[in-house]
């Protein structure tokens, strides 16, 4: 009998679980980016802002209202043709407390043909005891252009809560040219809050981002450290392959977002999202 509860409540479960998926792309069609084909599937959406130059802006809503152990979200976005498409999202993404199955979320992004994308979401947030296997597939024809950023806060210190356990798995892969050249595998699982209080890993800070920008070069570094008086955390930025990349660490998420704010302004010549200014 125990079994058979057992197993009903794991089938009720996995048929509550969020799925969303988001497809599309956009291209430079008479002098302005327009969006081609779009393919929308559960939780996830994405709606388009009017344009405030010849680019085209994209926001992702997650109709869930967070992600939670067992969600699975997957997102696919080409920029092709002299296109400049920048995407963020409506708010801080959560991810919620898991007891069993880790959530997933696959991104995939593609830049061909003089393109440029921007992938700017805003913080995602863990809770105590949230698990998420994150994935970025990032492909780039050799004369198109990144500027990426993510931060990743774990706990949110300002409501006095702080991510004592859980697991964050996170899987990057940049190919320029069809050429790999960037891979990295982060884990942090178990004691995540202890391991983050050590001075090796993170000094207590709870919030950490990371700014990737193609093409990238130490001309590009040494700009970006003209800022480094105002960093109010960590900020270490390197080039090497043909582009640059910087590392924030900070105590709180409010702190590394200004920090983030001001390298970005300084890597590209578009202004942030409006979204990000609220």
């Amino acid at each position: 009998m125990r079994s058979d509860i057992t197993s009903q409540s794991a089938a009720i479960f996995a048929a509550n679980r969020a799925r969303g998926a988001v497809r599309f792309d956009v291209a430079r069609i008479d002098g302005v980016t327009r969006r081609r084909e779009l393919h929308e599937a559960g939780s996830l959406r994405v709606r388009f802002p009017s344009p405030e130059d010849d680019g085209l802006s994209a926001v992702l809503l997650n109709t869930a209202g967070g992600i939670a152990g067992g969600d699975r979200f997957d997102i696919d976005i080409a920029s092709r043709n002299d296109a400049r498409l920048t995407v963020t999202t409506a708010a801080a993404e959560k991810i919620y407390r898991a007891d069993s199955a880790a959530a997933e979320l696959n991104v995939t992004l593609k830049a061909q043909g003089r393109s440029h994308l921007s992938w700017l979401p805003q913080e995602t947030i863990l809770f105590d005891r949230a698990k998420i296997h994150r994935r970025f597939e990032i492909d780039l024809s050799k004369d198109a252009s990144l500027l990426l950023c993510e931060i990743v806060v774990f706990g949110r210190l300002a409501m006095g809560e702080r991510m004592q356990a859980g697991e964050f798995v996170d899987r990057w892969r940049l190919r320029r040219g069809g050429r790999l050249v960037f891979a990295e595998n982060v884990r942090l699982d178990g004691d995540i809050g202890g391991k983050l209080a050590s001075q090796a890993v993170a000094k207590g800070g709870v919030a950490i981002g990371t700014a990737l920008i193609v093409p990238g070069d130490e001309t590009l570094v040494e700009r970006i450290r003209g800022a480094s008086d105002a960093f109010g955390g960590e900020v270490g930025i390197s080039a090497w392959n043909g582009f640059a990349m910087a590392r924030f660490c900070a105590q709180d998420a409010a702190r590394l977002r200004a920090d983030m704010m001001a390298v970005l302004g300084r890597a590209s010549g578009s202004a942030l999202p409006r979204l990000w200014l609220n």
